[in-house]
């Protein structure tokens, strides 16, 4: 099915899975091309149980903060156990001190910097501004310290994005669908990071409400979103590339106009004028990579680094965080393949694809790729469609495996594993 075709309203197959959804369907914004009674729900039968007359938003979100709320009592759980202080773990550590930094203080101007000890530091220039913006904004206004505030950040973030996911399941499939897809991404192996002050939760928000956007044809709101993701990490090109390019098939096809030239043309600014700016401050146009390359030790190898360490990881004793990761992108690489077998539409196939590729072929820190493909929810569509058709007695196990497992790994990765998540 091509997002190009998609109509705004949902079509008779999507209605006929509805119906085998716990609730009566409905469209998650009801357009004007449907009939009035369509956007009203019918009124709930007094024999049904109260959890199903919950609102599908409010019992999305109330599931996100369920099974985060178990990870992290599995988290102090174990952090109380070895006498380790459970919140600095979510708010002081690894690149959360980085974000922090950039709020209270601001940018680097080069590419050798110093502590107030006088030892060198690398730049923070790879760290995009929305979120430590955010972070000065919500503790200038607030009473709370900058870690503090950068909790609230992505903690808010957090219940947008699981709407978000909510909203793009639901429009694909079904209310179960969106339902199953947000315990999905509560529950993956690197979860843990949904709750610490890093960018993910707010990445994935403007991600998921963007491509939402885009399968319902909002050129102009679905190139902003896009703005703003381009502000918040470098993945932002994966979306972009989703937007330009569903945006030329529209263009090819003229449709809609003038507005899918304008979702073209909006999509890159944010990423483009970080990478602007990061040139300017550094004096040479390719600032930005090659203050990467130099002192981040990271750039794009096309895979070479990551087919090089996963053979080791495979031949060779390794750490827990390596074989993780190497699980993760082995499974997405294969959801990706469904994406494409099973038809889903364009835009969520371009992200999926491209967000893999970036993230495979960037060298370096291995053991984070796990946690870098957090953002590509996407690729859980396939297991999303499959469990939403599933029994009850079938997700629940599921989910109550995925959960636990996600909590012992969240736990392993704060307390035994000593690098970034």
């Amino acid at each position: 099915m091509s997002a190009i075709s998609a109509a705004p309203h949902e079509p008779a197959a999507d209605a006929r899975r509805d119906a085998d959804a716990d609730a009566p369907a409905e469209d998650v914004t009801p357009t004007s091309d449907e009939p009035a009674a369509a956007a009203e729900p019918a009124a709930p039968d007094k024999a049904t149980p109260a959890w199903r007359r919950v609102h599908p938003v409010a019992l999305a979100l109330g599931l996100y903060v369920l099974l985060r709320a178990v990870g992290l009592l599995i988290l102090w759980a174990y952090a109380h156990r070895k006498g380790i202080d459970f919140w600095p773990m979510l708010h002081s550590r690894y690149d959360a001190v980085w974000y922090a930094r950039i709020a209270d203080e601001g940018y680097d101007h080069g590419l050798v910097n110093h502590l107030p000890s006088g030892k060198p530091r690398i730049p923070n220039l790879p760290f995009f501004p929305l979120y430590p913006g955010l972070i000065a904004v919500v503790a200038a206004l607030t009473p709370f310290s900058t870690p503090v505030s950068a909790l609230i950040v992505s903690w808010t973030a957090g219940l947008a994005a699981a709407w978000g996911l909510y909203a793009v399941g639901q429009h694909l499939g079904s209310r179960r669908v969106g339902l199953v897809l947000v315990a999905l991404w509560a529950t993956l192996p690197h979860a843990v990071v949904l709750n610490m002050a890093y960018t993910e939760t707010l990445f994935t928000a403007l991600v998921a409400w963007s491509l939402y956007a885009l399968l319902r044809r909002q050129w102009v709101t679905a190139g902003l979103l896009c703005v703003l993701a381009g502000l918040t990490r470098p993945t932002a090109t994966a979306l972009i590339a989703a937007v330009g390019l569903t945006a030329l098939v529209a263009i090819i096809r003229r449709q809609d106009g003038w507005r899918p030239w304008a979702a073209a043309a909006l999509s890159p600014l944010g990423y483009l004028g970080y990478l602007a700016w990061v040139g300017h401050r550094l004096g040479r146009l390719d600032g930005y990579f090659y203050m990467q390359k130099k002192t981040w030790l990271i750039g794009f190898d096309g895979g070479v680094y990551t087919v090089q360490t996963l053979d080791q990881v495979l031949t060779e004793p390794s750490r827990l965080a390596f074989y993780m990761s190497a699980l993760v992108m082995a499974v997405a690489a294969m959801l990706i393949v469904l994406l494409a077998v099973h038809r889903h539409p364009l835009p969520v196939v371009v992200y999926s694809v491209v967000f893999w590729l970036v993230t495979v072929g960037t060298s370096g820190y291995f053991y984070a790729k796990g946690r870098y493909l957090v953002p590509a929810f996407t690729v859980l569509l396939p297991i999303a469609m499959a469990l939403g058709r599933a029994r009850r007695r079938t997700q629940v196990t599921v989910l109550t495996l995925l959960v636990l497992i996600s909590g012992y790994y969240g736990a392993y990765l704060c307390i035994i594993w000593r690098s970034s998540p």
